[in-house]
């Protein structure tokens, strides 16, 4: 089975060509890297875990090519998994989507061998597109990786509907161990506050942070669920950083934070992007 995309169109180009113009922009752009991922990709494989915004491109889509240009330098991981949040509140706790994915650039391949083992591995996940079937969260995530990678990249999707620091310390978990014979890189799908004033956004996101630069998993996720931050993507950062920790990180590296005030001008009401590297 195929997933066809939902948010093309709204969320970034419908059409290969604009798509790929747009992503370009978004590394070359005034708020980008500066630079495109071009020629061969590193061979370090350093990167545990990485964050990387899920908004609009023309509002995300600059920080989110600081995560990618940092991955194509990094090398090619044998295996990418991909943790997003439910918006919809639909499907499973944990939702492992076995199908391919279609974008305007091609279709991303699910990496079948390593997802079976996730759901065989793991007590709460378990093979469900239906989370998946209106979440953007991982399918924005899904063009930069083709774009740097090639466009039959492989992949897993997982959809944390379940932000309980259980299940996402469950699959932080899972995921290392499975990494001990696999070469695994793990994408955090997440945007930070939204629609505060751009100062409130940022003390409270770098607040939230300091927890990461502890590499405190737990204490991130309780202190963005006890004050009500509206980080969409907190599970499956804590998450990311369970694996990353397991897996021997000592580095928390915030590579870019914008807000859509950078881009709309209004900073009354913003949502707040960050790229971040785990190393």
């Amino acid at each position: 089975m195929t997933r066809m995309p939902v948010v093309a169109g709204r969320f970034y180009e419908g059409k290969e060509d604009l798509l790929t113009k747009r992503i370009e922009n978004c590394f070359l752009g005034n708020l980008g890297p500066g630079k495109l991922p071009e020629g061969n990709p590193g061979t370090s494989r350093n990167l545990k875990a990485v964050i990387a915004p899920h908004a609009g491109y023309v509002y995300s889509g600059m920080p989110a090519a600081h995560t990618y240009l940092n991955i194509f330098e990094d090398g090619r991981p044998d295996h990418i998994v991909v943790l997003g949040p439910n918006h919809t509140g639909m499907g499973a706790r944990l939702a492992v989507c076995n199908d391919d994915w279609e974008t305007p650039l091609g279709k991303a391949i699910f990496d079948s061998g390593l997802g079976a083992a996730i759901v065989e591995e793991n007590e709460f996940a378990v093979n469900d597109c239906i989370a998946h079937s209106n979440e953007h969260s991982i399918e924005v995530q899904v063009p930069f990786l083709q774009y740097i990678f090639g466009p039959d990249i492989n992949f897993i999707p997982i959809c944390i509907t379940d932000q309980s620091y259980s299940v996402c310390e469950s699959i932080g978990l899972t995921l290392a161990k499975l990494a001990e014979n696999e070469d695994i890189l793990v994408i955090a799908s997440s945007d930070f506050t939204h629609f505060e004033t751009a100062e409130s956004a940022k003390m409270k996101d770098n607040q939230a942070m300091e927890y990461l630069e502890l590499f405190d998993p737990e204490g991130f996720l309780n202190f963005v669920q006890k004050h009500r931050i509206s980080i969409c993507g907190a599970g499956p950062i804590a998450a990311a950083m369970v694996f990353a920790k397991e897996r021997g990180a000592v580095q928390f590296n915030l590579l870019k934070y914008t807000t859509s005030g950078d881009i709309s001008g209004d900073n009354n009401s913003v949502v707040a992007y960050v790229a971040a590297t785990i190393i």
